[in-house]
């Protein structure tokens, strides 16, 4: 742990003294898998036999790295019998939330050899702000693969300066794989992800082969569900409990929490996440302001990526998107962090 964020052993920290710092050093340290993703592999994805398009993807991510050379008849066309294999050095997964985009990412990159990296589209983004563009370029050229996980539109900077980084590292050899969100189990709208994504990348979306993976969130399938929520009392009676078995437990009323993420770059809360085994949030209330609730869902994906157990009191913290919220421009994103609280509030 970088700092020491309590003078009592075995007690509850509070969320307000965590102040982490981060370096280019150590955002590169995080460009891996996070640790639940640590593990997979193609072999331990399960397509869901309803969806032939989960079966189709692994098949073909499996040729990925290695393409099997495309088979030509004497008049130099495809031959018939010439097995499918993707040909492109670019990949774009697409597909809606909880169908497994994540774990076939993280299997390619344990799949690839070499120097590889695995990051969040605004992990590298950060890379680039605190080492500079041209110290990136340097970092990742020469890598054999570059997974970016939730590449995000929504920034017209961000994504020209990541475009062109892409276009760079594809020229000097290196494959690159990238994922998005559609609006769960939307599959005629979930194309527009795809879209969206090739106008942006329209330099070299020649390099992109589009897989669109159907499905349902496996995270919950019941669209009334909401996260677990308990009282005030017993979120601090679990933080207690936990943190007397050496975890580090942190704890906060929401209030606290969504002003102590103003005051830390979101390039950190990867540090925060990696601290943290759990956290309690009391008197938990639905957010009005646009950035304090992006500031709250780029927490939720850190957390979610470790793993960190989260117990809370209030309104469901699946709840506290507004209505003009879910129905706006941030819409994927706000329902992705839907997603993700279930899971982490659950038992």
């Amino acid at each position: 742990m970088a700092q020491d964020l309590t003078a009592e052993p075995n007690t509850p920290i509070s969320f307000s003294d965590i102040t982490p710092t981060i370096s280019g050093a150590e955002i590169i340290k995080f460009l891996v898998p996070p640790p639940i993703f640590q593990d997979t592999s193609f072999d331990n994805y399960l397509p869901d036999a309803a969806y032939p398009s989960q079966a189709r993807a692994v098949a073909l991510l499996r040729t990925f790295l290695n393409p099997t050379p495309v088979k030509r008849s004497f008049f130099g066309k495809k031959a018939a019998d010439a097995p499918e294999s993707l040909q492109t050095p670019g990949v774009y997964l697409d597909g809606g939330f909880g169908v497994g985009k994540t774990h076939l990412l993280a299997s390619l990159w344990h799949t690839a050899k070499g120097r590889k990296y695995f990051g969040t589209f605004m992990q590298y983004t950060a890379l680039v702000g605190a080492i500079g563009y041209q110290k990136t370029v340097d970092l990742l050229t020469g890598a054999s693969f570059i997974a970016i996980d939730e590449f995000e539109l929504d920034d017209p900077g961000d994504t020209m300066m990541m475009t062109r980084l892409l276009r760079g590292l594809m020229d000097s050899g290196t494959k690159i794989a990238a994922t998005s969100n559609t609006e769960p189990n939307a599959l005629g709208e979930g194309r527009f992800a795809a879209q969206d994504f090739i106008r942006e990348i329209s330099a070299m979306s020649a390099n992109f082969t589009v897989l669109r993976i159907d499905g349902e969130d496996y995270r919950h399938r019941e669209s009334d569900a909401v996260a677990r929520v308990v009282s005030t009392a017993e979120v601090e009676e679990w933080a207690a409990q936990q943190a007397k078995t050496g975890a580090v437990i942190a704890i906060t009323d929401f209030d606290s929490l969504v002003k102590h993420l103003e005051s830390i770059h979101p390039a950190r809360y990867a540090k925060i996440a990696e601290m943290l085994a759990g956290l309690g949030i009391t008197d938990v209330h639905e957010l009005k302001d646009q950035s304090q609730a992006l500031r709250f869902v780029a927490l939720v994906d850190r957390l979610y990526d470790s793993e960190v157990s989260i117990v809370a009191s209030g309104i469901p913290l699946s709840s506290v998107f507004s209505r003009s919220m879910l129905a706006g421009g941030y819409k994927k994103k706000y329902l992705r962090a839907v997603s993700r609280l279930f899971a982490l509030t659950s038992e």
